[in-house]
């Protein structure tokens, strides 16, 4: 299990699926259908200033306390700098367990030169800040205008404006089919694939049926000595060997390296507990850690 210090992000305390966090001062209360145990800390569950409660009928709402929280307030890991909101589906706009993955990749790509980062499935960005802060440029690609608008917002937030960046709004495999047809090779692919989605113009994307051919079509586009491959998931079911194998059967039948893959996790502040947020699989020629 990777976990990480962040010092403005803390987990307080989880019970009977929710999660108590403090996100730089705003306290949020939300569901994680990992957290299957009883044990409350009930001096922790005051002063809330918001909770997300799940409907019913599917999706949910916030339910807010404090009426002076933020509609946007900011984060900040290492030098970067990240705008937070409260979203539907309970999000809000981070994965803080995913500063694992931005230390690591600053880590590949510093003291190296012209080193291109393509980003699929980038979500709001934060994966691509880290990359541009160490030097490379980025492709930042997702078929949501309104998330790329958001990661635009971090990488200026950041101090970033002026770094090599391209915003894609399209549908992911479209873009890669293109990019194999103009030719453009990357030293690194990064994807954070959901379970379910849509493209920019309604394609359907199902992460058991499509990833195979997603990741088997990128390796057409990765440079002649690349660097890192890796693949994020938080779908339920979907096991990091079964990453590695997808890893192990294209990537690497093409480019010797090496395969890892683990869990992502954060220690919860009032029990010598951790949650599992995730898990990860990557391909990367030198090895790191």
């Amino acid at each position: 299990m990777k976990t990480i210090k962040f010092d403005e992000y803390k987990i307080l305390d989880t019970s009977e699926g929710m999660k108590l966090e403090n996100w730089n001062g705003v306290k949020l209360l939300r569901p994680d259908p990992e957290i299957i145990w009883k044990d409350k800390d009930k001096d922790l569950w005051s002063n809330i200033d918001a909770k997300y409660v799940r409907s019913n009928k599917g999706g949910g709402e916030w339910n807010i306390f404090n009426k002076n929280i933020p509609n946007s307030w900011q984060i900040h890991y290492d030098g970067l700098t990240f705008n937070l909101k409260l979203m539907g589906f309970k999000h809000t706009g981070l994965f803080p367990e995913q500063a694992y993955n931005w230390t690591m990749l600053k880590e590949k790509i510093k003291n190296k030169t012209d080193v291109k980062v393509l980003n699929l499935f980038a979500y709001t960005g934060a994966a691509s800040v880290a990359c541009l802060s160490a030097g490379a440029s980025v492709v930042h690609v997702d078929s949501s205008r309104g998330m790329v608008d958001w990661a635009k917002e971090n990488v200026k937030s950041s101090g970033l404006e002026d770094k090599p960046i391209r915003y894609i709004v399209d549908d992911v495999v479209k873009f890669v089919e293109r990019e194999i047809r103009r030719g453009n090779k990357y030293d690194i692919i990064l994807m954070d694939p959901p379970s379910y989605g849509r493209g920019s113009n309604k394609e359907v994307w199902n992460i058991e049926e499509d990833l195979w051919n997603l990741v088997e079509k990128c390796t057409e586009i990765l440079s002649d000595d690349p660097i890192l491959f890796l693949i994020n998931s938080y779908t339920t079911g979907l096991s990091m060997t079964v990453l590695e194998n997808i890893l192990e059967l294209t990537v690497n039948k093409k480019y010797k390296g090496y395969i890892s893959s683990d869990e992502l996790g954060i220690k919860e502040e009032s029990k010598n507990i951790i949650l599992p947020c995730g898990i990860y699989a990557r391909w990367e020629k030198e090895k790191y850690d």
